[in-house]
């Protein structure tokens, strides 16, 4: 009779690594963005270069804030775009409280590379197609029958550019009313192509938003309670 074997232990290392085993990653809490972004909206809000100025930079989050919060119960947004709009809050927070054209850290960025203005001003353009791309996305996504479709990627991208034009409108009407007072609005520094440069940064930043972050937006599109998974089907 041949000896007996001794049952082969296994490697902790291996059953750690087992995935029914390993925890579920911890979500933020939603309530944490909208503490974040209220926070640095009144922190900007003390000792402002300009109050209108600041108001006109920062009503989009003034506006979005609490409207998020009073529909959460009936449409709670992912966790990506609620990171992102509380990225965006604070971009056009430290915009309003120093205008796009006097922010430190663009003066630095300009000193240090020999540039010829502000960049802060291309930046918060970038943002503007970046994030509100990751918006529309949702919203078409869940309320249109755009989910999964071919349609859903070119149509965001138009809509943002849409957005960004009506913007440069808005500036053009700021500017009309308040003549030079306006200027610290418009942030144009002496630039005669301005506006195409702000819609041509949010187009970019649009695009970019919809080819690096569509496949992590659809996973927690498919995790939100109750709502069928995005189709590849048109």
């Amino acid at each position: 009779m041949g000896a007996l074997r001794r049952p082969e232990s296994r490697s902790p290392a291996v059953t750690a690594v087992h995935p029914t085993l390993l925890p579920a990653p911890r979500r933020v809490p939603p309530a944490l963005f909208a503490v974040v972004a209220a926070v640095g909206l009144a922190v900007s809000a003390w000792g402002v270069h300009d109050r209108t100025t600041w108001f006109l930079e920062t009503v989009w989050a003034l506006a979005g804030l609490p409207l998020v919060v009073l529909l959460w119960r009936r449409f709670p947004l992912t966790g990506l775009l609620c990171g992102l709009l509380t990225v965006h809050a604070l971009v056009l927070a430290v915009g309003g409280h120093y205008t796009y054209a006097q922010v430190p850290l663009g003066d630095w960025v300009r000193d240090t590379f020999g540039l010829d203005r502000n960049p802060y001003d291309r930046f918060g353009h970038l943002m503007q197609g970046f994030v509100p791309a990751v918006l529309v996305r949702e919203l078409l996504s869940r309320t249109s029958p755009l989910r999964g479709s071919r349609w859903l990627a070119p149509l965001t991208v138009c809509a943002c550019l849409a957005f960004s034009a009506c913007f440069e409108l808005l500036e053009w009407l700021a500017a009309e009313i308040g003549g030079h007072g306006a200027d610290a609005f418009l942030a144009t520094q002496g630039d005669v192509w301005d506006t195409q440069w702000d819609m041509f940064c949010a187009l970019i930043g649009a695009v970019l938003s919809v080819l690096l972050l569509s496949r992590v937006h659809d996973r927690q599109l498919r995790s939100l309670p109750g709502r069928p998974s995005p189709s590849g089907t048109e």
